[in-house]
């Protein structure tokens, strides 16, 4: 019999038997410790004391007003030990009752660019186109009354053809209603340097004079000026002149009362041209600075 080349097929195989279940092993959860800002920066050390705060000023009168210039020198020994000592060596300032703000602004533009001489004669003879001399003829001085007057009646007192003009415009000023003296008595001080500085022949210098010796403003500081700036070179000792800003940053502790520091700067350079014109001839200069 012939065998037959035929494989018989094998039986299908069983299918593998599933895998035996892996045991859980049980782990305890970890506890996560947060790291603070405790642990990671170092603690930070307390902020420094701040420094006392001063009361803010109060509303401050004209330093013609009763007790003002005590509280104002008070002020200036504690905020300033350089001052202190000139305070100390110089009489007190005074400050009289001065003229209606008008009058003034008209007589300022009068003396300007004037020896003081010459300025008291025309000024007395400006006086004399309204009525009369002194009083009288002050009580007359109006922006009605000086807008009457023609130039050419001006310059017979003695007044230029250009400061007639800068007259005219302060009286036009004060008759649109742009300034009054009632309005120039209630304005606060950087107001009232605008509004003056728009005047024709009013410059910063001026409207500083006028708000410190017409109004007794006490809080005015003439960084222009020339005495001032001496005096305040000289108190501290400086090689050059102070500028405006050097000014401002000087006499910051000044402040409320910066018009009284300045009126003793003026008197500082005065004491010291008295004091070099008694110098006998022979003796040296003083060294400036030392």
């Amino acid at each position: 019999m012939r065998r037959s080349s035929r494989i018989p097929p094998r039986p299908p195989s069983s299918p593998p038997p599933p895998p035996a279940a892996a045991s859980k092993i049980p782990f305890r959860p970890r506890k996560t410790r947060k790291l603070t800002n405790e642990r990671l920066d170092p603690p930070k050390p307390p902020p420094p004391p701040s420094p006392p705060v001063l009361a803010a000023p109060r509303f401050l009168k004209p330093l013609s007003s009763d007790g003002e210039i005590e509280l104002a020198l008070g002020h200036l020994r504690r905020s300033d030990p350089l001052l202190s000592a000139l305070i100390g060596s110089l009489e007190a300032p005074t400050f009289a009752s001065s003229a209606r703000p008008f009058l003034a602004l008209s007589r300022s533009i009068l003396y300007q660019q004037l020896a003081t001489k010459a300025a008291q004669t025309i000024y007395a003879r400006f006086l004399e186109l309204f009525g009369g001399g002194g009083e009288d003829g002050e009580d007359g001085v109006s922006p009605d009354s000086l807008l009457a007057l023609s130039p050419q009646q001006l310059r017979q007192a003695g007044v230029s053809g250009r400061k007639a003009g800068y007259l005219h415009d302060l009286a036009e000023n004060f008759r649109s209603g742009a300034l009054s003296d009632e309005s120039i008595l209630e304005m606060e001080d950087e107001a009232l340097l605008t509004a003056l500085t728009r005047v024709k022949g009013i410059g910063v210098w001026s409207v500083h004079m006028f708000m410190m010796f017409s109004l007794h403003r006490p809080d005015v500081l003439p960084v222009g000026d020339l005495g001032v700036r001496k005096g305040v070179q000289a108190m501290h000792e400086l090689k050059e002149l102070p500028k405006p800003l050097e000014m401002e940053e000087l006499c910051e502790k000044w402040k409320p009362y910066r018009s009284v520091g300045s009126w003793y700067m003026w008197r500082l350079m005065e004491s010291k041209a008295a004091a070099a014109k008694s110098m006998p001839a022979s003796a040296p200069a003083p060294v400036q600075g030392r």
